[in-house]
């Protein structure tokens, strides 16, 4: 059969639509929470960061879930595969970026606190690697096959990067009534399902469900943020 004919004659599967229906969600809350971080930070660096945080995350993970959302309307094209898999290698550099951002956020949040040099060399370092790694042609982002040996290098530097921010949000504990121990939860939870679907998605597909939790704890973060922007205009 004719591929336009095949494209033509695609119909939705619903699981698809469902995935197509939270990514869209997802992204939405994504933009409206940044635009209100930058709207009612009234100078304040804090919330302006937390602003940049959230529109790293909705920028960098929207060059990823825009073409599966086409895909699971339209079918997979030659063109959207290969955008899915540009896009997989942006989220997956600004994903970096996006803990890079949270080590400043804990900073403003809790001057009071000092982060250990060994924990910020560790998240810069990890941060840094990754972002090269990932900018290796090797990885092959554009196909099925990939990279695992790049994949468990690329994933398992940014696992520290987790770890480093982990440290320091345990450091703080619940200084200032903040309650931000939560943090910790949430980026556990979020390496806890972003892990194994990067490792095994591709041979076992169902474990891909793991990103609905996944998104869902970067979508916690964000929420926590928006939390302390209300306590502090309250």
């Amino acid at each position: 059969m004719d591929k336009n004919m095949e494209h033509k004659t695609y119909q939705p599967k619903m699981p698809d639509i469902m995935e197509a229906v939270f990514d869209t969600i997802y992204l939405l809350f994504d933009l409206v929470a940044g635009i209100v971080f930058f709207a009612m930070a009234q100078g304040r660096p804090l919330f302006v960061l937390y602003g940049i945080l959230t529109l790293t995350l909705c920028g960098g993970d929207a060059f990823h879930l825009v073409p599966r959302i086409f895909r699971a309307f339209r079918g997979s094209t030659p063109k959207i595969k290969h955008l899915m898999g540009t896009g997989l290698q942006i989220s997956s550099i600004t994903m970096a970026a996006f803990y890079a951002i949270l080590l400043f956020i804990w900073k403003l949040t809790f001057p009071d606190f000092a982060a250990p040099a060994a924990v910020e060399v560790m998240i810069w370092a990890s941060a840094i690697i990754r972002i090269a790694v990932c900018l290796l042609p090797q990885n092959n982002w554009c196909t099925d096959e990939g990279n695992l040996k790049l994949s468990i290098l690329r994933n398992g530097v940014f696992a520290v990067t987790g770890i480093g921010v982990m440290i320091l949000y345990a450091i703080s504990g619940n200084a200032g009534g903040y309650h931000m121990t939560k943090m910790v939860a949430a980026i556990l939870i979020s390496f806890g399902c972003y892990l194994p679907v990067t490792l095994f998605s591709r041979t076992k597909p169902k474990v891909g469900l793991l990103m609905i939790p996944k998104t869902c704890a970067y979508m916690w973060i964000i929420a926590m943020g928006l939390q302390l922007l209300g306590s502090w205009n309250g």
